[in-house]
C-alpha cells in the first residue's frame, strides 16, 4: 500500500510529538485504526459517565425493606429522592438530562457539520466530565435541592449530546459502505463497554458514599478527552489522503467508484436514488432537507421506539434488579449495579451481530425487524422467570440485551452512515452528522420519555413497565415493515435477473 509524506500541522496536534518518528509515514489503514480506537474510547466513556444515576438510584431512592437475613436494614434514600414520589423525582432527573440530550443532538449535528469536528467533540466531553463531577460534589456538600440536581442534568445532556454526531461524522468520513454493518457493529460496542466500565466502577466504589460514583466516570471521561483533542483526524484529506467525498473501504487506499453505482442500486429500499455526479459537495445540508432524504424518517421514528426500551434498561435495570427477589434473595446495591452489565454484554454481542448479518444478506430493514420481533418473547421471559434462579436472570437478561440493543445498535451506526453519505446528496460529506443527529435526537426523544414513564408506572407495578415495553417494540417494528418489504421485494428480483441472466 502507498504511503504518504505528511505535513504535520495538518493533523492533530497530538501527531507533533512524532514528527522525528516514521509515524509521518503510515498508510491509510494506520489512521482508520487511529480513528477507530479513538472514537470507540471517546462514546464509551460518555457512556461510562451516564450509567452513575442508574447505579444510585436504589440508594437515593424511597426507602425499601432489605429481605433475607438483614430484613432490618433499610435504604435510607437522599432528599429529595427518598419520599412517596421518590421514584418519580428520579424519573424527572431522566428526563431533564434526556430532553436537553435530544434537543441538544439536533443543535450539535448542525453546528458540527460547519466545524471542527475535534476540537466540539473535546469541549462536549470536557463539559460532560465536569458536570458528571459537579453531580457527585452534592454528596460532600450535602444538597438536598432538586434544582441543583434538575440544572446539572440539563447543561450535562447539552454537552453529551455533542458526541454522537461527532463520532459517527468521523468514522463515516473513513469508512465505505460495503463492510460499514460489521465494522460499526463491532465499533458500536463502545456503548455497552462503556456502560459496563460505568456500572463496575460506580458499583464499586458506592460503599464509600455515592457522590464517588459520579467523580471517577468523570474523570474519565476528561482524560480520554485529552487524548481526542491530541490525536483524532477527522477527515482522511487531513492526513493526505483522498477527499472525504470518495467512500475508503478499509484496508484500500480508495474506494472504487462503482461502489457509489452500487449504492444507487439500493433505490427500492427507499433509501437512495439520485443521478450521477462527477463532483463531491462540500456544502453542509439543511435540517428541514435531511429530513426528506429517502429513509431518515422511518429509521428515526423506529429509533424513537427502540432508544425508549433500550434506555429505559439503561437507567432503571439496577434499580429494577434491586428490588426484585432472585431466587427468593433481596441483592445489594453493589451486586445489582455489577449484574446490569449482563444486558450490556448481550449488547455488544447483539451489536456486532445485527452488523454482521446486515452486511450479509444485505437488508438493513429486515434484520433489524427480525431483532425487534424476538426481543418480545424475550422481555416476557425474562418477566416471568428471571426470578426464578441467579441462572435464569443472567441467561435471559443476557439474551434480552442482545435482541434489544442489536437493532439500536444497527439504526445508530451503519443505517445512519448509510443515510447521511447515500448518492441523492451527491457526496455530501458533511450531510452525515446532521443526519445522524436527526435520527439519534429523535430517538433520544424516546430515550426521554421511557425513564421518565417507568418512574411513574414503576410504583403501580413492573408488569405495567413490561408492557410499555413491549408495545414500544411492536410500534419500533411498524415504522420498519415498508423498508423491509422494499429489501425482500428488491432481492427476490435481483434473483430473477441472476437467473434470466444465466438462461440467456
Amino acid at each position: 500500500m502507498e504511503t504518504k509524506t505528511l505535513t504535520i500541522n495538518t493533523l492533530a496536534p497530538g501527531f507533533n510529538l512524532f514528527s522525528s518518528t516514521k509515524l509521518t509515514q503510515r498508510t491509510i489503514f494506520f489512521y482508520q485504526i487511529i480513528v477507530l480506537v479513538i472514537t470507540f474510547s471517546a462514546y464509551a466513556s460518555f457512556h461510562a459517565s451516564r450509567k452513575p444515576p442508574s447505579i444510585v438510584k436504589s440508594v437515593l431512592g424511597p426507602e425499601t425493606p432489605d429481605f433475607g437475613n438483614n430484613s432490618s436494614k433499610l435504604d435510607t434514600g437522599w432528599a429529595p429522592f427518598d419520599g412517596k414520589q421518590g421514584t418519580h423525582r428520579l424519573g424527572e432527573l431522566d428526563l431533564a438530562f434526556l430532553l436537553a440530550y435530544s434537543i441538544g443532538m439536533y443543535f450539535a449535528g448542525h453546528v458540527g457539520d460547519r466545524i471542527d469536528l475535534r476540537v466540539f467533540l473535546t469541549i462536549g466531553m470536557f463539559g460532560s466530565g465536569i458536570c458528571t463531577i459537579v453531580f457527585g460534589l452534592g454528596y460532600w456538600l450535602n444538597v438536598h435541592k432538586l434544582g441543583f440536581f434538575m440544572v446539572i442534568q440539563i447543561v450535562s445532556g447539552l454537552f453529551q449530546s455533542i458526541g454522537w454526531p461527532c463520532v459517527v461524522s468521523v468514522v463515516g468520513n473513513w469508512f465505505g459502505k460495503s463492510k460499514r454493518g460489521l465494522i460499526m457493529g463491532i465499533w458500536n460496542s463502545h456503548t455497552s463497554v462503556g456502560n459496563i466500565i460505568g456500572s463496575i466502577v460506580a458499583s464499586s466504589v458506592l460503599e464509600f458514599g455515592w457522590g464517588w460514583s459520579f467523580v471517577l466516570p468523570g474523570m474519565f471521561i476528561i482524560v480520554v478527552g485529552v487524548l481526542v483533542f491530541l490525536f483524532l483526524v477527522v477527515n482522511p484529506e487531513d492526513a493526505g489522503f483522498e477527499s472525504p467525498g470518495k467512500e475508503i473501504e478499509l484496508n484500500s487506499q480508495v474506494g472504487d467508484v462503482e461502489d457509489l453505482e452500487e449504492v444507487a442500486e439500493e433505490d427500492d429500499v427507499g433509501l437512495i436514488q439520485s443521478e450521477s455526479s462527477d463532483s463531491v459537495s462540500t456544502a453542509a445540508i439543511g435540517f428541514i432537507e435531511a429530513w426528506k432524504l429517502p429513509g431518515v424518517a422511518p429509521y428515526a421514528f423506529c429509533l424513537f421506539f427502540s432508544k425508549l426500551v433500550a434506555y429505559t434498561f439503561l437507567y432503571w435495570l439496577p434499580f429494577y434488579i434491586r428490588h426484585t427477589e432472585v431466587a427468593g434473595v433481596r441483592i445489594s446495591h453493589k451486586t445489582a449495579g455489577i449484574l446490569s452489565t449482563i444486558f450490556d454484554i448481550g449488547g455488544v454481542v447483539g451489536g456486532v451481530s445485527a452488523g454482521y448479518i446486515s452486511d450479509k444478506i444485505e437488508a438493513r430493514a429486515v434484520t433489524s425487524i427480525t431483532f425487534l420481533l424476538f426481543s418480545i418473547p424475550a422481555l416476557i421471559l425474562y418477566r416471568v422467570y428471571g426470578s426464578i434462579s441467579m441462572y435464569t436472570n443472567v441467561g435471559l437478561m443476557l439474551l434480552s440485551g442482545l435482541l434489544v440493543n442489536g437493532p439500536y445498535s444497527l439504526i445508530t451506526t451503519a443505517v445512519a452512515a448509510d443515510l447521511g453519505t447515500q448518492s441523492v446528496i451527491k457526496g455530501n460529506s458533511r450531510a452525515l452528522a446532521t443526519v445522524t443527529a436527526i435520527i439519534d435526537g429523535t430517538g433520544s426523544v424516546g430515550a426521554a420519555l421511557g425513564p421518565l414513564l417507568t418512574g411513574y408506572i414503576s410504583s403501580k407495578g413492573w408488569n405495567s413497565v413490561f408492557v410499555m415495553l413491549i408495545l414500544s417494540i411492536f410500534f419500533a417494528g411498524l415504522f420498519l415493515i415498508h423498508l423491509a418489504k422494499a429489501e425482500i421485494s428488491n432481492k427476490i428480483n435481483e434473483r430473477k435477473w441472476f437467473w434470466h441472466d444465466i438462461s440467456t
